[in-house]
């Protein structure tokens, strides 16, 4: 049997919430996948639940409500995500992205308003960047937020928002200077539970990732305080999103690091136990040679991860290595996920499987969090 991996940065408390993350998402998400599916949602009763689990939040301080760990506390809980075969729940934007813009940026006012909520569930939350015109080039959003004595009028439309339709808060980069370029966009707390010209547009069908909240918002006039702008000065949001990007490559490289290991063990068991030609699958030596390369390639992978996220912890992971990792984990979660959908056969291929699930959803990893085109070239700057 091959020796378990077990990353660096696991101590038996990181350990400990892994387990606990990924009974979570088999119990409450996985095993009610077809629901999920056919109404294209989560329901904020599991939000509820993973808050009182200790699941959200895990690296934001205990003043603020959330668990007081490390980075590596909220990378436990993705890396459970992805092993447990699901990608539709938005906890990454919601626990690993929104909050640690609020915490790095954030008024004290801000932090008290938001971040306890957001622990608990109570508070569901969005990042709003990509716009119809504009995904990978953040330079050329169009939305904007523009003074009118003590508020901010909005006008703009966004769309691929995970958590898009159910979400409470929005995070929004918008122009407070459209004339400025990057040095334009601000970003903006937007309460939309009372928010008169917001509209969910529409809740996108997508090919994977069917019961991922995924909407098209806009803004129409609306209104809020100026005391909503993140930050203390105008024009610091496009700074700010570079800022947080590495670590969100992080959450997805992580996600997709579990999603390979699963793909392999269950492809595993799945072709010692299936026959064909009087012995298991897995006696056939492309099978076992295919087997074999795919745990090379899950193996190789996490000890790459496991130097970003060290890397990350010691505060020294810089734009091109979170590129590196976000790049090759999701191209090679892809590939092996494929490659053992393959050796399933046509069961590979039936939604009833979780790895023809995890083949729909595995695809999209290559696209969102800057695409993989995108972390090529910001590598190929560095040399």
């Amino acid at each position: 049997m091959v020796t378990k991996h077990v990353p660096s940065w696991y101590d038996d408390e990181v350990s400990a919430l892994f387990d606990l993350a990924k009974g979570f998402f088999e119990r409450e998400v996985v095993a009610h996948v077809e629901k999920w599916d056919s109404q294209r949602r989560i329901d904020r009763s599991v939000w509820l639940e993973a808050g009182k689990l200790g699941l959200l939040l895990c690296s934001i301080p205990t003043e603020y409500g959330g668990g007081g760990g490390t980075f590596a506390h909220d990378l436990a809980v993705f890396d459970a995500q992805g092993y447990s075969g699901d990608l539709s729940l938005g906890i990454g934007v919601h626990s690993g992205i929104v909050p640690h813009y609020i915490l790095a940026y954030g008024s004290e006012e801000q932090k008290k308003t938001w971040l306890p909520p957001m622990a608990t569930g109570e508070v569901l939350a969005a990042i709003a960047m990509t716009e119809p015109g504009a995904g990978s080039d953040l330079k050329a959003i169009r939305a904007t937020a523009v003074r009118d004595g003590d508020e901010y009028v909005l006008n703009g439309s966004k769309t691929f928002i995970t958590n898009g339709s159910s979400a409470d808060l929005v995070l929004l980069a918008a122009k407070t200077d459209p004339k400025a370029g990057a040095r334009g966009i601000s970003l903006i707390l937007v309460d939309v539970r009372d928010a008169p010209g917001y509209q969910v547009t529409r809740v996108l069908d997508k090919v994977g990732m069917h019961g991922a909240d995924t909407a098209e918002i806009s803004f129409t006039n609306v209104r809020v305080p100026v005391t909503n702008l993140l930050g203390a000065d105008e024009g610091a949001g496009f700074g700010q999103m570079i800022a947080q990007l590495p670590q969100e490559r992080l959450i997805v490289s992580a996600q997709a690091q579990g999603g390979m290991e699963r793909a392999v063990d269950d492809t595993v068991a799945y072709t010692k136990d299936r026959e064909a030609f009087g012995h298991s699958l897995f006696k056939f030596q492309n099978t076992a040679f295919e087997l074999a390369e795919c745990m090379t390639i899950a193996r190789t992978s996490r000890v790459f991860l496991d130097h970003c996220i060290e890397s990350h912890l010691q505060g020294r992971l810089d734009g091109t290595e979170a590129a590196m990792a976000k790049y090759w984990l999701t191209d090679k979660q892809c590939e092996v996920v494929d490659r053992c959908v393959q050796l399933h056969g046509g069961y590979g291929y039936m939604r009833e499987y979780l790895i023809a699930r995890m083949y729909e959803d595995a695809r999209v990893q290559r696209i969102y969090a800057g695409a993989n085109e995108v972390m090529k070239e910001i590598i190929a700057r560095s040399l």
